[in-house]
């Protein structure tokens, strides 16, 4: 029981940490994310070292909030796969399926760019790439519901990109890691590329099923039968994606979520699902990125490697998807009010600079750079949609004025 003591101290200062500076960041304007994170800053060798106190360590409590992390990862991305309402992309269309994927590849060019004249070679230019394309419009979304404009065309388009958005940027990273992590040449590439395409057509046929299993299993005889299937169903998929497909868990479970989204139970199950990821397992993941990062371990490149993130993170989504957006035939202000939404990484970013680490792709100096660019991009992207769309009501009001001129 000894070291059991330590580690229920420990869990509970995270949580209420985690809800408390969440709660303080809302007040501000912001989303609880960042509070989230600037809590594990403090709490963390940045700051105060709290868990490095003999009477933590003794209990292995870093170890217990990586586990319970990873699996907030796979809850969260689960959850995010029941989101995914395919009806709504179709809505947006063409601007979405552009401003999506064009920024995607452009982030994903710049990374080299960003990274090479600190050092990096290719490899890991090109993962940094992969993790400014990432991108969380939750905050977005927030703001454009303050402004009463999520229905607007740039916030339907916003919406469908990020569906595009997040489908792309997992499967890049999905094969990137999986082509990164082998050294055998032509012949293992035909190997992993052979696993992913099994993995991923199995998860299709079965997905087919899962609907089905969960609306069995909620007949069960026993309480909260169909969310306890949804969950087996998520870990399954998580380990098959790493087992069988080579590629991330992560993976895995965000296919599961997109699958069980066309159950009949999808509200059930999306309900329980979130009142079990962030009442326990998320807020865990979120200030443990905190608690890895040391930000007194950044060195002065370091430091001008975080700014240039942060300079990358706001051009290749503004210029990607608001041209993506243009091309998509939407206005110019309408397009930059897309690519301004598209800023913010949150969340997404942080789990793939995650992969990275565990992979061996990237560093701890830039895992902490990358934290810097999350907390960056989440801080300046309400203020800048808020300016864009004054604008928009700016333009409104004059045109008003001149017609009745």
């Amino acid at each position: 029981m000894s070291h059991t003591l330590p580690l229920l101290a420990g869990l509970a200062i995270v949580i209420a940490a985690a809800k408390l500076s969440g709660s303080l960041a809302n007040r501000f304007g912001q989303p609880a994310v960042m509070g989230e994170l600037l809590i594990g800053l403090v709490l963390g060798p940045s700051a105060l070292g709290l868990f490095d106190a003999a009477y933590f360590s003794s209990a292995g409590i870093h170890e217990t909030l990586e586990i319970l992390g990873q699996l907030g990862v796979i809850f969260l991305m689960f959850s995010a796969g029941l989101e995914v309402d395919l009806e709504d992309f179709l809505k947006a269309g063409r601007p979405a399926a552009l401003a999506g994927t064009i920024g995607v590849i452009v982030p994903v060019a710049l990374g080299p760019l960003a990274a090479l004249p600190f050092g990096y070679d290719l490899t890991h230019g090109l993962f940094i790439g992969i993790v400014l394309a990432a991108t969380s419009v939750s905050i977005s979304a927030q703001t454009l519901m303050e402004l009463k404009r999520l229905r607007s065309p740039e916030g339907i388009v916003l919406l469908g990109a990020a569906v595009v958005d997040d489908v792309l940027a997992i499967i890049v990273l999905s094969v990137f890691v999986a082509v990164a992590g082998s050294a055998q040449g032509g012949i293992g590439l035909v190997w992993i590329l052979i696993r992913m395409a099994a993995f991923f057509v199995g998860a299709s046929l079965l997905g087919r099923l899962l609907p089905r299993a969960a609306a069995w299993s909620d007949q069960l005889p026993v309480s909260e039968g169909g969310l306890a299937m949804a969950i087996i169903i998520a870990l399954l998929f998580a380990w098959a994606s790493e087992v069988v497909g080579g590629v991330a868990a992560i993976t895995g479970a965000f296919v599961a979520g997109v699958s069980l989204a066309r159950s009949h139970l999808h509200r059930q199950i999306s309900a329980g699902m979130r009142t079990l990821a962030y009442s326990f397992f998320v807020p865990i993941f979120l200030v443990n990125i905190g608690l890895s990062a040391n930000v007194r371990q950044l060195s002065a490149a370091d430091y001008g490697l975080a700014v240039m993130l942060c300079l990358v993170a706001v051009v290749s989504k503004v210029l990607g998807s608001g041209v993506g957006a243009k091309l998509g035939r939407m206005t110019w202000p309408q397009s930059l009010r897309v690519g301004l939404g598209m800023i913010s990484r949150g969340e997404v970013g942080l789990i793939v600079a995650g992969v990275g680490v565990s992979a061996g792709l990237i560093g701890d100096n830039v895992f902490t750079a990358v934290i810097v660019m999350v907390l960056f991009s989440t801080i300046i992207t309400p203020p800048l949609l808020r300016l864009a769309f004054r604008e928009k009501e700016s333009e409104n009001v004059t045109t008003h004025r001149d017609g009745h001129g």
